[in-house]
């Protein structure tokens, strides 16, 4: 069943919520260190790989509880396990306890994407652009928590960037528990008609939606964590104000994320190939220009390669919607995610330390060879001959 306009709007602000709860730790991060009493960020920073490690470990259980349980209430427990673990952030102490209290929001946050991704796409006419603005005002959360933490912190202390939200988040849960109907029967039990891929050609499409899931999470880790500190060094002397920095900060995501919407219509009407290719060809030539660049030229070489980040980003669920039958999709997506942001929590434990040994320049080099990694495994996808007979409909709502 197709959701309601009202339950598909939670489930979008969902996105927001999932996106934002996990990025206010790295935009307020230089505040927190100096109120812990750390000297640099660097020192504080890998105290939230955690959160990104359950975020992607998570995803497994949260997939198949989703399928075998119930999507409707899996996202009850997200929304308001976000908001209590947002406040318990608000009272931590030091690194050792933000780390847990993360920890904690990490697990919470891996139910989003395995369950409330595919729930939202169930028996959508146009998955790409049902993909495409669910991506937007995901990524529209990011630039939420560049804007809003950086404002807060501010004016009323770090704290309250992590209160507030978790508030909201607890408001969503209410609204969601009486928008959304309960269900009969679990996605697992449920009937569904699709047209299967041969078997080589789906062990393919596995394989090269996990390796580049993973490669582009390594880049959405390390950009999305790294963006505000590099934008902060490479305008020393120019802007130093929190606040005119976050803004900055949320301009880069808020045009980016435009490239999804952008992206999820062409979903609906060329070959995924084609588009992928298109999109990650652009991503390491801009990350080797931006690895010396400095002020406004760093700026707007910032939006050109979250674009193409973010413009990356629907592809593997449009696979998994195309070619994954409703009833196992959250499972799917649970094993891709687990592997993919498993392995990329890493850049947030290394990000500091890469900065404080060799600074954002060697980064940035690094991340231009993960790029160019990710673009050998997508000229790998099958084309669309090989795809075409054995694309699966959406199903009948």
């Amino acid at each position: 069943m197709t959701p309601t306009r009202g339950v598909a709007a939670l489930l979008n602000i969902g996105h927001a919520i999932d996106h934002m709860f996990l990025l206010i730790f790295a935009t307020a991060v230089t505040t927190i260190a100096t109120d812990f009493g750390l000297t640099r960020w660097e020192d504080l920073m890998p105290f939230g790989a955690g959160a990104f490690l359950l975020f992607g470990l998570g995803s497994l259980p949260a997939g198949r509880l989703g399928d075998l349980w119930g999507r409707r209430a899996m996202m009850v427990m997200f929304f308001f396990g976000m908001g209590a673990s947002a406040l318990l952030v608000a009272t931590t102490q030091g690194p050792w306890t933000m780390a847990a209290a993360l920890t904690l929001m990490g697990a919470f946050s891996s139910i989003y994407h395995p369950v409330g991704i595919p729930m939202l796409v169930q028996g959508a006419p146009n998955p790409g652009r049902t993909i495409g603005f669910n991506g937007l005002v995901g990524n529209l959360g990011i630039a939420i928590a560049a804007l809003v933490t950086g404002f807060l912190v501010k004016f009323v202390g770090w704290r309250l960037a992590f209160a507030l939200p978790g508030l909201v988040s607890v408001a969503a849960g209410f609204a969601f528990m009486a928008l959304a109907p309960r269900e009969t029967e679990p996605p697992a039990k449920r009937t569904s008609k699709v047209v299967t891929l041969p078997r080589s050609v789906m062990l393919r499409i596995v394989a090269i939606m996990t390796a580049t899931a993973i490669t582009g999470s390594l880049l959405f880790n390390f950009t999305t964590n790294g963006n505000g500190q590099l934008l902060r060094e490479r305008f020393t002397g120019i802007i130093e104000d929190p606040a005119t920095l976050g803004l900055m900060l949320a301009a880069v995501y808020a045009v980016a994320s435009l490239a999804q919407i952008v992206v999820g219509r062409l979903i609906d009407r060329y070959p995924l190939k084609r588009i992928y290719v298109g999109i990650v060809v652009l991503q390491a030539p801009l990350l080797l220009l931006a690895a010396s660049a400095q002020g406004w030229t760093l700026f707007f070489l910032q939006i050109a390669i979250m674009v193409s980040i973010f413009g990356a980003i629907p592809f593997t669920d449009a696979m998994v919607v195309r070619y994954v039958d409703d009833r196992m999709r959250s499972r799917v997506s649970g094993i891709r995610i687990a592997v993919s942001f498993g392995v990329s929590s890493m850049a947030v434990w290394a990000l500091g330390p890469i900065v404080k040994a060799s600074g954002f320049q060697w980064l940035m080099l690094l991340m231009a060879g993960i790029a160019a990694v990710t673009l050998a495994f997508a000229m790998l996808l099958p084309d669309a001959s090989q795809t075409s007979p054995g694309q699966a409909k959406p199903e009948a709502a």
